[in-house]
């Protein structure tokens, strides 16, 4: 995929990658693209949100995934990023697509227009976020559904329409009531892609470990398509049996 094969009508598959190995079997499916989120954060590391990645983080993150998957790489501008120096922001993003990434995803547009302008600008694809915004979330008090009111809607919609005004090529929509995302949908010539926003955006994306049943949390958008983790636990559990009850190694597994 390149960034004028995003187009507005058409679905666009997206999950998050973190690592080589995940990214190696991404690699062997039909996905359109991958995110190296800032969620990294939170599903790697064991954090309570995603404020604490870092560029630094992201990049390391962004070169694995880079390495085992050969597609359209979207990389995350974390959290305060979008604060710094004009310079130090472009040294940020070009850090991230040096490491291997093909866009940068940003959240929050109102009062970061010229900087986000700059950017794509510099020739940098760009990915708007909207709605739960995972970087405010002690602004929102927590992770909850965004758009609920007929203020929080006007925001999000002016916000989105931001976005595709400064040159945004998809936006991706994050936890709000259906009817707003028809709105949005409505509202822009850009794709849009979903999660937790109801099938009428033009795409979904989902973290992987959420999707693959990795983690015992359960969200109302998520539908978990294998339970690894139940799996995992079972496997684990067969493997201290068999070293218990001396039947691993077996002849099969040792040299002779």
């Amino acid at each position: 995929m390149r960034v004028n094969d995003f187009i507005k009508g058409q679905s666009v598959s997206m999950v998050t990658c973190y690592d080589y190995t995940f990214a190696k079997v991404i690699n062997e499916s039909k996905i359109d693209c991958v995110l190296v989120g800032d969620s990294v954060a939170m599903v790697v590391y064991g954090e309570d949100s995603t404020t604490h990645a870092s560029v630094k983080m992201i990049k390391r993150h962004v070169q694995a995934v880079r390495k085992g998957y050969k597609g359209f790489v979207i990389a995350d501008l974390p959290f305060l990023s979008l604060q710094k120096s004009i310079t130090d922001l472009l040294e940020d993003v070009k850090t991230l697509i040096n490491a291997g990434a093909n866009a940068i995803k940003i959240e929050g547009v109102t009062g970061n227009e010229e900087n986000i302008k700059k950017i794509i600008g510099a020739g940098v694809p760009v990915v708007g976020h909207v709605g739960l915004t995972p970087q405010f979330v002690n602004s929102f008090g927590g992770f909850k559904v965004q758009g609920r009111d007929l203020e929080q809607q006007e925001f999000i919609l002016s916000e989105s329409k931001k976005f595709e005004e400064l040159g945004s090529f998809m936006l991706v929509v994050e936890c709000v009531p259906v009817d707003l995302s028809k709105k949005i949908v409505n509202s822009l010539e850009i794709p849009t892609v979903g999660i937790g926003a109801g099938s009428v955006t033009d795409g979904q994306v989902l973290v992987l470990h959420d999707l693959l049943g990795l983690t015992e949390k359960k969200y109302k958008f998520v539908k978990k398509y294998q339970d690894f983790f139940d799996d995992g636990v079972k496997a684990i559990s067969n493997f201290t049996k068999e070293i218990k009850d001396k039947s691993f190694p077996d002849e099969e597994h040792t040299f002779l």
